[in-house]
């Protein structure tokens, strides 16, 4: 009996070291500027934060043509869905084109969460609003920012290249409010 209760508290132990040793090696710190918290740039993006009339009307719009390019890359993913759908669905196709047209599938489906995944990440670092794109391994980002500044690019840079390894090119495009 005694060691039977030893035994489920070692393995016990165990399961957690190996739960919090997963989660400290898949948990990625973001780079922490100490600095920043005193300077003066922190008290003007406070000031940009109180928009007027005007910056909440580009805002809108800026918000508006964002939500019409993800619409469009929507329309153009859900047409291509039903393309593979219908290929896998078929038997006019061998069991390799029916793989093939799965793992697309499954490929389409990571892009637009890693996509959503880095649209959070990116408002995360005070951005209002952000379209990501990825095509392959390249990445086009378009962040709505009154400030561009080369330090904001590669903080999103950095960000989005923590998030997607395999991004090779990130193209960050900042539009005015």
């Amino acid at each position: 009996m005694n060691i039977k209760k030893r035994s489920v508290w070692f393995l016990t132990l165990i399961s957690l070291v190996a739960v919090i040793t997963v989660f400290y090696v898949s948990d990625q710190p973001s780079p922490f500027d100490g600095i920043a918290l005193f300077s003066n740039e922190t008290l003007e993006d406070v000031d940009i934060v109180e928009t007027s009339s005007t910056n909440e009307e580009s805002f809108a719009s800026n918000s508006n043509a964002f939500e019409e390019m993800r619409m469009e890359v929507q329309n153009e993913r859900s047409q291509l869905r039903e393309q593979l759908t219908t290929k896998a669905a078929t038997n006019d196709f061998t069991a390799e084109e029916k793989n093939e047209a799965y793992s697309q599938l499954e490929n389409l489906t990571k892009i637009d969460s890693a996509e959503a995944m880095l649209e959070l990440i990116i408002k995360s670092l005070g951005y209002e609003d952000t379209l990501v794109r990825i095509d392959d391994k390249k990445i086009q980002i378009n962040v709505v920012s009154n400030e561009l500044s080369n330090q904001k690019a590669s903080e999103i840079v950095y960000a989005v290249k923590q998030e997607w390894p395999a991004a090779q090119t990130v193209q960050v495009d900042f539009t005015g409010q």
